[in-house]
């Protein structure tokens, strides 16, 4: 009993003795990288009428489509996506939150709280055009000639209102901030952001909208007035997409990253393929290709595009 006893301690002693083995240290957790996101058809598109929860949930509009694609070349973050108002997205990334755009185009007064980089030219269907009810075109026509919006600003018969703090590219901005006696006037918009049914309802004369908007409003609210589309003179003033991050250290990290992203995406061996799949099996306008092909050549072969 007691050599049992005695044999038993050493056994005891030995196994104590053996060195222990440090645990493995776990990963640390991947940094979470959040993206503004709104239901804004056709361009960022809601499936089912609720927000994206996960990468998967994103659609297949020209903004979310490519935002997907960026998604897919970032897996050192873990993506999430918050449902903000444009007014209260700017007042949270100016109390020093970090968030993501794709939705924001660059403005000299966006640089002083965002970060920037280029995504690609937009497409055709990214023109601004003035936006009126079929019936009115008589008192928009303008000889044959294109519509300029510095024209119509001089009309003091027409009624014009856009949605408040939304950009329409450098230009149109521009013409607009120059003449705020004249310009058409802002309303808070809420989550619809185009104002097409005040325009049906006749609560205004014109807006300034994108015609594949029209388009996707008219197919799914079909019904009269019908709504006409008038090319702009100095619609085709955004020249390039952008997405956004707030000015902080993690933003430009996350900005970095979302350059990369994009410079990968300019020298895939399979950039055909990835196109089709972005713009959901759609054609491109050959003009758009060539224009496209030439933006991801210059990405490809160049530096950083951060400011």
């Amino acid at each position: 009993m007691r050599g049992a006893l005695s044999a038993a301690l050493l056994a005891a002693g030995l196994a104590l003795a053996q060195p222990v083995s440090p645990a493995t240290p776990s990963a640390p957790p991947a940094p979470v990288l959040r993206w503004l996101v709104q239901d804004m058809a056709p361009h960022f598109n809601y499936r089912d009428g609720r927000p994206p929860e996960r990468t998967e949930d994103l659609g297949q509009g020209e903004i979310d489509g490519f935002l997907r694609l960026l998604v897919e070349r970032m897996p050192q973050f873990r993506h999430e996506f918050v449902e903000l108002s444009l007014p209260r997205f700017e007042a949270q990334v100016r109390q020093g939150e970090t968030i993501c755009s794709v939705l924001h185009l660059r403005t000299p007064e966006r640089l002083h709280w965002l970060y920037f980089t280029t995504l690609y030219p937009p497409m055709l269907s990214r023109q601004i055009h003035v936006i009126v009810r079929r019936d009115d075109l008589s008192r928009f026509e303008s000889k044959g000639q294109p519509l300029q919006l510095a024209d119509l600003l001089r009309r003091t018969d027409l009624v014009g209102l856009v949605p408040r703090d939304r950009s329409f590219g450098p230009r149109i901005d521009k013409l607009l901030a120059a003449n705020p006696g004249r310009a058409p006037r802002g309303i808070v918009a809420g989550r619809n952001v185009n104002l097409l049914p005040m325009l049906r309802a006749r609560r205004m004369d014109y807006t300034l909208e994108y015609p594949i908007t029209v388009d996707d409003f008219s197919a799914t609210h079909p019904g009269p007035p019908e709504l006409a589309k008038l090319p702009l003179v100095e619609g085709r003033s955004t020249l390039v997409a952008t997405a956004g991050c707030s000015r902080t250290p993690d933003g430009r990290r996350a900005i970095e990253a979302m350059d990369q992203a994009v410079r990968q995406l300019a020298a895939d061996p399979q950039r055909e393929a990835w196109i089709k799949t972005w713009r959901n099996g759609a054609p491109i306008d050959a003009e758009d290709l060539q224009r496209l092909n030439r933006f991801l050549d210059d990405r490809a072969r160049g530096p950083a595009q951060i400011e």
